[in-house]
């Protein structure tokens, strides 16, 4: 059986990354999206519509859409997971809303590792996920003068080879 959370070990070197970054989302069939690094947000959370919950047997579902890519609105991801709850999320906005959450598996700079990601329309945000400090804790040291530090992603492809992996 595959490890699909790895936890945090004290100590080691953690890699470096940028305030911005390519991610990849397996589970949810999204190859590569722009995620936002954000340290002051607590929570990450996920540009999602048409949000739907249902039961498959026991198991609370949601079924959602998503465009990865910004500016596109041809390109849409069907995806579905286990409900995990709700939760009360303030944005920068300051109106507090309730959300659902799920918890899926994200992949960045070779690092796999499974995330808490809030569901909400982010039509008018600069990026279609958020990456919160929540997620990067104990995996990442953010460098907030750097970008792509993952790899620049090539329009029609995934990404291309980084430039520098950068360690401390």
């Amino acid at each position: 059986m595959e490890k699909r959370s790895r936890e945090p070990t004290p100590g080691r070197e953690r890699l470096v990354i940028g305030w911005r970054e390519w991610v990849r989302l397996p589970e949810l069939g999204v190859s590569s999206i722009k995620a936002k690094v954000d340290t002051g947000a607590r929570t990450s959370s996920l540009h999602a519509y048409d949000v739907e919950e249902f039961r498959r047997g026991r198991k609370r579902m949601v079924r959602f859409t998503l465009h990865p890519e910004q500016r596109n609105a041809t390109h849409e991801v069907a995806a579905e997971a286990p409900l995990r709850e709700h939760r009360k999320v303030t944005p920068s906005s300051g109106h507090s809303e309730l959300r659902p959450v799920i918890l899926t598996v994200v992949e960045l700079m070779g690092e796999r590792w499974e995330v808490e990601l809030t569901l909400t329309r982010r039509d008018e945000m600069g990026f279609r996920m958020l990456l919160g400090r929540q997620a990067l804790r104990g995996h990442f040291v953010v460098d907030p003068g750097r970008s792509f530090l993952n790899g620049r992603r090539v329009k029609g492809t995934r990404r291309i080879k980084p430039r520098r992996r950068s360690h401390r």
